[in-house]
């Protein structure tokens, strides 16, 4: 009877903790709180050959918004070349964002990165050549959590700008997406990548 006690309680300890983190991953993929900064990051997401997949395309509609509307001054676009990928997602994404008006001058490119933590160790780079002291993460509101503590891991002042039009709009997905940011965030906090 002792052990089924201990068990339950261990199991009810364990549900209360994920369910806390999982709750805490949504908040701050909601924090959003209009701030502004010298520039956004926009954390990589697959290119399509030339054209951004819609998961890119809504991260980098949400950093032109930005943009436009004088939140930042500059865009950072992250991330590198994909599997036997002929463009950089971060070269497709400055592509996208000129032909929607932002200018050249005004963007920022790496396209070493392979993935979030590396995204964001070459934007730290890009922040420091352009002595800029701070950033708005530019991504899905799920991944934010996991991106921003990589950030401040890394001595950066961040602060968290979800995209609206997420493209994971059904239950399912954003499940998904919300399980699997579970995994990513506490497999960083074990191994730091």
């Amino acid at each position: 009877m002792r052990r089924r006690r201990i068990f339950l309680l261990i199991l009810l300890l364990l549900l209360a903790y994920v369910g806390g983190q999982l709750w805490d991953i949504h908040r701050v993929g909601h924090l959003d709180r209009g701030r502004q900064a010298d520039c956004a990051i926009v954390l990589g997401a697959a290119a399509w050959h030339n054209k951004p997949s819609p998961v890119l395309k809504e991260r980098l509609n949400h950093g032109i918004k930005l943009y436009k509307e004088g939140d930042v001054s500059y865009l950072i676009l992250t991330g590198g070349y994909g599997k036997n990928a002929v463009f950089a997602e971060s070269e497709v994404g400055k592509s996208y964002c000129i032909s929607q008006g932002v200018p050249e001058s005004a963007i920022r490119l790496e396209n070493e990165s392979l993935n979030t933590i590396e995204n964001i160790k070459e934007a730290k780079i890009i922040l420091k050549k352009e002595n800029w002291k701070n950033a708005l993460l530019v991504s899905d509101p799920w991944h934010l959590k996991r991106a921003r503590r990589m950030a401040k891991d890394l001595d950066m002042e961040v602060y968290v700008s979800a995209t609206k039009s997420s493209r994971f709009q059904s239950f399912r997905a954003k499940a998904k997406f919300l399980f699997g940011e579970f995994l990513l965030y506490h497999s960083y906090l074990l191994t730091g990548e």
